[in-house]
């Protein structure tokens, strides 16, 4: 099934050991003891880009290709999968969420990313925002400063068949001094400022999506480097988890 203008690429395939699968309905089955049950998730991507994206804007057609194809499910716990399409963020693991479809795809298409690019990810979280920018982009970067959710973003995405993607435990903060520069970088997390490392780690024309502010108050920032120098551009207002800094962190992957 396609939504209106969507490319005909097949979907990527979805991990083949995530939960079992209906026969008849080509859905996971509900977890033991869950109160939900799955809809068909073709389905439901399909009505997720129609009613939450492009109804409210996002017209970039790569970005658009992506949200389609990238199976969101496969990165929710199980008590929320039932959820996973639908227009609100999710709780995972260590306190963290996995965005709301339509702040994704606003960070995602403000960037314009090309296939050519390299991208520094910094809050990998369930692993679904990379999955995302590796449909968009030559290679992927993601740091995140909890191990158990970088190990399972990366048997996730290994699953789903993703080899651009190079997951890193460590300080967001920090960037990836050795990996860049970077064409453009995607901040997963809100910060009062920010940092000077990734505005250094950026080439010449690179683009940054950050929220900046407090837990109270945050809005999207879009930078881009001129001349050497940041300018920056506001956006929607949007609410994310604090972006922390570990002092002891090596950045390894």
């Amino acid at each position: 099934m396609l939504c209106k203008g969507a490319a005909s690429a097949a979907p990527r395939a979805e991990a083949p050991n995530a939960e079992a699968r209906n026969p008849e309905a080509g859905s996971p089955k509900a977890e033991a003891g869950s109160r939900f049950s799955m809809p068909d998730p073709a389905t439901a991507r399909c009505q997720m880009v129609d009613s939450q994206l492009r109804a409210r804007g996002i017209s970039d057609p790569r970005v658009l290709d992506a949200m389609l194809r990238v199976p969101r499910h496969e990165f929710v716990p199980a008590p929320y999968r039932a959820e996973a399409y639908d227009d609100h963020p999710l709780p995972i693991a260590d306190n963290q969420t996995i965005s709301q479809p339509y702040v994704v795809a606003l960070m995602l298409e403000s960037l314009q990313l090309t296939p050519q690019d390299t991208v520094l990810e910094v809050g990998t979280g369930s692993g679904y925002v990379a999955a995302l920018l590796a449909e968009l982009a030559a290679q992927v970067f993601s740091i995140e400063r909890h191990p158990a959710l970088a190990d399972n973003a990366r048997r996730t995405l290994a699953a789903l068949g993703y080899t651009n993607v190079r997951i890193f435990t460590g300080d967001g903060t920090l960037g990836l001094p050795a990996n860049a520069p970077f064409d453009a970088i995607l901040v997963s997390a809100a910060t009062l400022h920010v940092p000077p490392a990734l505005l250094s780690q950026l080439r010449e024309g690179g683009r940054m999506i950050i929220p900046v502010g407090s837990s109270d108050s945050q809005q999207l920032q879009f930078i881009r480097i001129c001349h050497g120098h940041p300018v920056v551009s506001l956006r929607e207002p949007v609410r994310f988890v604090p972006l922390i800094a570990n002092p002891e962190s090596s950045n390894n992957d």
